[in-house]
C-alpha cells in the first residue's frame, strides 16, 4: 500500500507550504521535514493567531500527529527549544510529539557567526543568505567534521567536551579568515548539555522510528522548506540555498523507499516572489511592485526582509513540476490579485534574441533571459469566503485553467486567504457534487 506524499515549493520559496501542509495533516499519521534548518519560515493563522514556525513540521499545531525533523535538517537547538516554549505558551503542548533523527546535524554558534561574516565579506556579491549559520554547517556535514543530533545523547562531560574541541577549531578559522574575536567554548559547551538534557527524550533511529511508514501503518506527509529555484543542485545556483528541496531531498532526507511516493504537491503562488539576491525574469519594480508587495504581505517569515515580486513564471513553474514529478498543484495567494484589471503570466524568455521555453540551469543566462507575457483579464470580486471551484470569478478560473495548461498538471487546491479555513479542494467539491447527482 503506498502511504507517503510529498508537499514541495515550486518556485524561490514562500509559496504557502505552511497552509497547505497544514489542511492535508488531517489525512496523515507522521509529518516529516526533510531539509534546511531555522532558515525557514512557515506562517499559518488559526483563528486569531498566527504561527510562524521555522523548525517545527506543520503537522505540530493537529494534537494527535507525530512530527519529526529528519536526517537532511540542520537544526539550530537554541532556536528550536525557543519555538517549543512559545507554542506551549500558546496552548500547543509540542514536546512529546516531537522526534529528532539522530543523523540530522546541529548548528552551532560559530557556524551562524561564519555565515554573517562571509556575507559581510562578499559584499555586492553575496547570496543574501539569512544569516543562520545553514551553509556552514552542510559544509561541515559534507566534510564529515559535523556534530549530530545523536551526539547529545552522550554523557554530560564527553558532549560538553567534544563541543568545546569543535568551538576552538571554529576559533581558528575565524581569526585566520575574518580576524574575527574567538568564541567563548566552555560556555557554549554548556549550554549544549542543557540543550541535551531536554531534547534527548525526542532523539529516534529514524529508521526505526518510520518502519510503520514502510510497512502502510502510517501514512506520511513529507515536508520541504525553501523551493525547487532554491536547490542546490537543480536551482539557480548559487543564488541557491544548500539542500535538496526537491523530491530527491524528500528521499534521502529521511531515508524512505520512492516507491511509497503516492502523491507530490506543487506549491505554487498566483505570482512570484523572491528573497535575497539573485535572477528573477518576472521581477517588478517601483510602485506596481509595492502594491503587489503590500497587498500580499510579502516580508519574509523568518527575517522580515521585503519579497521582491513579480507576474507567474509558467517557465519555471513548468519545470519545477517536471523534475518533481508533480501529480497535483496548490495555488496559492489568488485572491491577492483580486483588483486587478490585467493579470501577466510569463510563458517563455527571449535570450540573446532566441525564444526559449525552458529554465536555464546556469544563473548568468537566467539573467539575461527576459520574459514574454500573456495578459488575461482580471477580477474584482471578493472571493475569500467562497468554498466551491465554480463559484469563483470567471476570470480566475480561467487564469487558473491557463496556467494548468501552461504547466501541464492540474491544480487541485487553491487557497484564497490567509486563514487555515480559506481552502478550496476541487476532488472534494466533486465528490460532493456526484453524490448529490446519485453518480458516486
Amino acid at each position: 500500500m503506498h502511504s507517503m506524499s510529498v508537499v514541495i515549493g515550486g518556485q524561490w520559496g514562500d509559496e504557502g507550504k505552511g497552509k497547505i501542509v497544514d489542511c492535508l495533516v488531517p489525512e496523515v499519521d507522521v509529518v516529516i521535514r526533510y531539509q534546511g534548518g531555522a532558515n525557514a519560515g512557515h506562517t499559518v493563522k488559526v483563528g486569531e493567531k498566527k504561527f510562524v514556525l521555522h523548525l517545527l513540521p506543520t503537522g505540530i499545531l493537529h494534537e494527535k500527529v507525530r512530527c519529526l525533523l529528519g536526517g537532511g535538517m540542520v537544526v539550530d537547538t537554541w532556536a528550536l527549544l525557543e519555538e517549543l516554549d512559545e507554542l506551549k505558551a500558546n496552548g500547543v503542548d509540542a514536546d512529546s510529539r516531537v522526534y529528532l533523527a539522530s543523523s540530522a546535524h546541529l548548528v552551532l554558534p560559530f557556524h551562524r557567526r561564519i555565515d554573517e561574516l562571509r556575507e559581510k565579506s562578499l559584499q555586492r556579491k553575496n547570496i543574501g543568505t539569512t544569516g543562520r549559520g545553514i551553509g556552514p554547517t552542510y559544509e561541515d556535514k559534507m566534510s564529515r567534521m559535523g556534530l549530530r543530533v545523536g551526539d547529545l545523547l552522550l554523557p554530560d562531560e564527553n558532549l560538553r567536551r567534544l563541543v568545546i574541541e569543535k568551538v576552538l577549531r571554529a576559533n581558528q578559522y575565524l581569526a585566520a579568515r575574518f580576524d574575527a574575536p574567538a568564541m567563548a567554548a566552555e560556555a557554549i559547551g554548556s549550554e549544549i548539555v542543557e540543550h541535551a538534557q531536554r531534547l534527548r527524550p525526542m532523539i529516534v533511529d529514524s529508521f526505526d522510528f518510520l518502519a510503520p511508514v514502510r510497512a502502510g501503518a502510517w501514512r506520511a506527509l513529507l515536508e520541504g522548506a525553501q523551493g525547487t529555484l532554491l536547490d542546490i543542485d537543480h536551482g539557480s545556483y548559487p543564488f541557491v540555498t544548500s539542500s535538496n528541496c526537491t523530491v530527491g531531498g524528500a528521499l534521502t532526507g529521511t531515508g524512505l523507499p520512492p516507491q511509497l511516493i503516492d502523491r507530490v504537491t506543487l506549491v505554487l503562488k498566483a505570482y512570484c516572489t523572491r528573497v535575497g539576491n539573485g535572477p528573477f525574469p518576472t521581477e517588478l519594480h517601483g510602485e506596481e511592485a509595492e502594491a503587489l508587495r503590500q497587498a500580499g504581505h510579502e516580508f519574509g517569515a523568518t527575517t522580515g526582509r521585503p519579497r521582491r515580486p513579480g507576474w507567474f513564471d509558467a517557465v519555471a513553474a513548468r519545470y519545477a513540476a517536471e523534475i518533481n514529478g508533480a501529480t497535483e498543484i496548490a495555488l496559492t495567494k489568488l485572491d491577492v490579485l483580486t483588483g486587478l484589471e490585467q493579470v501577466k503570466v510569463c510563458t517563455a524568455y527571449t535570450l540573446d534574441d532566441k525564444t526559449i521555453d525552458s529554465f536555464p540551469a546556469d544563473a548568468a543566462q537566467l539573467e539575461r533571459c527576459k520574459p514574454v507575457y500573456t495578459e488575461l483579464p482580471g477580477w474584482s470580486v471578493d472571493f475569500s469566503a467562497i468554498k466551491d471551484y465554480r463559484e469563483l470569478p470567471e476570470n480566475a478560473r480561467a487564469y487558473v485553467a491557463t496556467l494548468e495548461k501552461l504547466i501541464g498538471c492540474r491544480v487541485r487546491y487553491v487557497s484564497t486567504g490567509p486563514q487555515r479555513e480559506q481552502f478550496i479542494d476541487r476532488d472534494q467539491a466533486a465528490s460532493v457534487q456526484n453524490r448529490s447527482l446519485g453518480t458516486a
